[in-house]
């Protein structure tokens, strides 16, 4: 869930905009889906027993974290806790998939992973999270990021991002993937495995000394061999006791300094496009949308640098 940068960028950028907008023209052959044009209706506030640990912001409205400054080095007690909330990150992420079928609505996808993670005793990181209303985000076909779950039934071919973060022990753990709905269409499918190994190659770049430039570095040239276009307005950020922290991780082409050491933790969660870049913002504040109508994908794992490589610690094994 990269909303920290991207709020800032938005700022800047200056383009949200409203439901029922119009499009504009997609690039090239985008294939056969249903556009998502406004939001469905969204169920109350799931409620969190008084005995699972909560995050400061359950309690009062705050602003996203900074994921400005210097990195943690997380101690070793500190790592141990995040694989404990990475593995049932992965979990819940692995199971909210199955559910991912024709007629399904996002609403009962997010109230069976509620209910999952509070049944494991943890706390649904997203819910919310500077006024987030859900447990988790569920991103479908031309919905970027950040989609709210709600009463719209899943149609044969799309494609939807379920993305599952969970708050267990004092430490968040923070995953996604896009999961295929029916029988998606050739350049649908395409999107969805592109993007997967996008993601693979990106942690296989990643160890002890190397920049964090060569992951937004080998993105560019990722997406322009493939006709791809990544959303540069999301970004991978540090993770720990907090949900979004430094470093920034840039999933497009830049030279901006930093080099990862053993200890860190960070997700890196690319969003490729089968259009444009451009994005904007649905009237409830988190739904990003594509501007030009076109596809996307995402895939997020939480990773830990250790002293030889990497490991992934939202890998449900």
């Amino acid at each position: 869930m990269g909303r920290i940068a991207f709020l800032n960028r938005l700022m800047v950028q200056k383009t949200t905009v409203r439901n029922l907008f119009q499009f504009g023209k997609t690039k090239g052959d985008t294939g056969k889906y249903e556009q998502i044009v406004s939001t469905g209706l969204v169920s109350p506030e799931r409620s969190v027993p008084k005995d699972i640990e909560k995050p400061a912001y359950h309690f009062k409205k705050m602003s996203p974290g900074n994921t400005l400054g210097s990195p943690e080095i997380k101690t070793s007690n500190q790592i141990d806790a995040m694989r404990m909330s990475g593995k049932l990150a992965a979990r819940i992420l692995r199971e909210c998939g199955k559910l991912a079928t024709v007629g399904t609505t996002t609403d009962e996808i997010d109230a069976f992973a509620h209910g999952r993670i509070i049944e494991s005793k943890a706390y649904p990181s997203p819910l919310r999270y500077a006024g987030f209303p859900k447990s988790i985000c569920t991103s479908i076909n031309n919905i970027a990021c950040h989609g709210i779950p709600d009463d719209r039934q899943l149609a044969n071919g799309d494609i939807i991002n379920i993305d599952v973060t969970v708050f267990l022990n004092g430490y968040h753990g923070d995953c996604s993937e896009t999961f295929l709905v029916g029988e998606v269409d050739e350049r649908g499918s395409f999107l969805v495995e592109a993007t997967r190994t996008c993601l693979d190659h990106c942690i296989s770049l990643c160890g002890p000394g190397v920049e964090f430039n060569e992951i937004g570095k080998f993105i560019q040239r990722y997406c322009d061999e493939r006709g791809l276009e990544s959303i540069a307005a999301f970004i991978g950020h540090g993770i720990g006791s907090y949900f979004h922290g430094p470093p920034e991780i840039l999933h497009y082409y830049n030279e901006l300094p930093g080099k990862m050491q053993p200890g860190m933790t960070f997700t890196i969660e690319p969003i490729l496009s089968l259009g444009g870049s451009d994005i904007g913002v649905l009237e409830d504040g988190w739904t990003a949308i594509s501007l030009d109508g076109a596809r996307s994908a995402q895939f997020e794992h939480t990773i830990l640098i250790t002293e030889t490589g990497t490991e992934i610690l939202t890998r449900d094994q």
